[in-house]
Parts: structure tokens; sequence; C-alpha cells
């Protein structure tokens, strides 16, 4: 019997939490509710891979991503990157373990300063975390912008000088520019013209092959998600519902939630007809989310347990993760009868 190979993981999520509390009041003001963003979700990431993370607007996706990296403290729950917990890290080794994390944010124009020169947004973090000075910064900043496809002249200009593509690049180039290992991609394609989104998710996984960088990659387009992904989890609504390999859940999704939104996927051949699956009514609050399990109340195969009570999220087989009811355990007796 073969080895089983042990896979070493850069970032490690266990039951992260965060809820953006409601308050009521200006003076005495008091919480009178929550807004629950992400809601205990789990991942792993191996080095060197890309995970895809996808599911509808509000699902929490974003929110995941930022509080991995800390830009908003989360409300519970773990965030190991390379054995480290970051939520617990004082704000010197905080500091220090940015340089290793980086984010590519999914708005090209707003992300960048306008008052700045390239070669200063570029070099900025460089200047931050004392990596380079002087002479040898503006080295840096015209290898890094050569690497992302820009050029060395560049560095002058200013970023409304530059399409959206190029504004693009300019933030890979950013998060390139301290050499991390983990950069989270927070749908860094979705505000680009699609010939554009063809040439940027090139140069990532160029990037990514070259430096041996590891992704978290943020979408709601599955097609995106599809073409660059290692493994794709599906949120819904706060909750991670499923995730598996790509191949796996593109060719076998287990989920309703997930079959749904592949089902919705256009095909480049007109002759090929596809049974779309139609949900019903609309995504409810994360504020006052639906008892049981929170797709319930849009799932066309919803029972009665699913009502009452939340699905865990179990290995089916194969390191496929789902949770659903009508999705037996790789253990369970359903599945071994």
């Amino acid at each position: 019997m073969a080895k089983a190979v042990e896979r070493e993981h850069l970032l490690e999520v266990k039951n992260l939490v965060k809820h953006f509390p409601i308050r009521q009041g200006i003076i005495f003001s008091k919480q009178v509710g929550a807004v629950k963003a992400v809601d205990g979700i789990s991942f792993d990431v191996e080095k060197g891979e890309t995970l895809g993370l996808v599911g509808e607007s509000g699902c929490g996706k974003t929110t995941a991503g930022r509080c991995i990296l800390r830009l908003i403290e989360p409300t519970s729950g773990e965030v190991r990157f390379d054995g480290k917990n970051v939520p617990s890290l004082p704000k010197d080794e905080l500091r220090e373990l940015r340089k290793e994390m980086q984010i590519i944010f999914q708005d090209p124009y707003g992300s960048l300063n306008p008052r700045m020169t390239v070669g200063d947004i570029v070099g900025e973090p460089l200047h931050i975390h004392n990596i380079a000075k002087g002479a040898a910064k503006e080295e840096r900043v015209r290898e890094i912008l050569e690497t992302v496809g820009l050029s060395a002249f560049h560095a002058r200009r200013f970023p409304h000088e530059f399409s959206g593509g190029q504004r693009q690049r300019i933030g890979i180039a950013r998060a390139l520019a301290v050499n991390p290992r983990l950069i989270i991609c927070d749908e860094p394609v979705s505000a680009l013209d699609v010939s554009i989104q063809a040439q940027v998710i090139n140069l990532l996984q160029d990037l990514q092959e070259e430096f041996g960088l590891t992704y978290l990659f943020i979408a709601h387009d599955l097609s995106v998600v599809k073409h660059i992904s290692d493994r794709v989890a599906v949120m819904y609504l706060g909750k991670i519902v499923e995730l598996t390999r790509k191949t796996e859940l593109y060719k076998n999704p287990k989920h309703p939630y997930t079959q749904a939104l592949l089902s919705a996927i256009p095909e480049a051949d007109p002759t090929i007809k596809k049974e779309r699956i139609l949900l019903k009514g609309d995504v409810p609050s994360p504020i006052n989310p639906p008892s049981g399990c929170r797709f319930h109340t849009r799932c066309p195969k919803a029972m009665d347990i699913c009502k009452v009570e939340d699905p865990a999220f179990v290995d089916t087989g194969d390191g496929h993760f789902v949770a659903c009811h009508l999705v037996p355990a790789a253990n369970s007796s359903e599945n071994l009868a």
C-alpha cells in the first residue's frame, strides 16, 4: 500500500467568526444585534496552491480575507500562518508578518492613491519594512514593474494616466514588492473587461510559478475560479457549504447551492442545452439568518430536518467536504451500505 504524502499547510483557518455589532442610541449606545458576516468557517491552504473562495455578493468572502490579514479584527477563531496564530500576535510581530501576507484589492481605481506616483506606490512597502532605500529601492521598483508587464518609465506617472488593467498590474506589483508567500486576491479581475481579465489571470499564474506564491482567490465568477484554482470553497451567508478539488466540484457538485451556481454558467456552444436551476426568494439577511441550514429557505430539495438542524461540514470521501443533510459522510452507515 502506498504511503500517503503529508501535505504542508501554509494557512489554516479554524472556526473563523466575524460579527459586526449593531448599536442603538447616541450617548448610551447598546448593542441590539449583529451582522453575522462570517459565522464559523474552516479551511486550509497548502504551500504553492490556489484556493478559490466563491459565492454571491454579501456572503462574507471579502470579510473572511480581511480577517485573515487582520485588516479587520475577527470576533473569534484561529488563523494560523506558518504555525503562528495571527489574531493573537502583538503589533510588532504582526508588522513583521505582514511582509509574508499581502492583498490585491478589487477596485484598481480606489485602491491606489491618486496623489502618489506609481514609483512611490510600489516603493512604499519597501520603505515601511526597511527592505530597500534610495537607489536600491528605485532599482527594485523598476524590476517589479517590468515583472508585471509595465515599463520602468511608468514609475514617474500617476494612477489616473493608466487603464484599469494597468492599474491592477500596479496593485499586483505593490503586493509583490515585499516578496510575500501568501497573496489574498480579492476579486482582482471583476472590475476589468473580459479580455483584460484573461491577461491578469495569466499574469498571476506566471508569478505564482516564478515565485512559488500561494493564493486565496476570492471571486463570484465561477468560470474565472475554474481557470486559476486548484481547490474551490463555496460560501453561502457566512458559511462554507462545499469544498473540494476544482475538477471534482465542476464535475460532481453535491450541495444544491453549488449545483445552482454551476447551472448559471453560460455555455459557449449554443447547441448545448443546459437545465438552469432557479432559486426561489432572496438571500436572507445576515442579521437574522434562518435556523437550521441557512440555505433551506431557497433550496429546491429542502427537508423538514433542514429547517431545525444545521448540517455538519463533513468529508464525503477523498477530501470532498459538504454541509448538507442530503449528503452522507464517508464513514456513515448509509454510505457503507
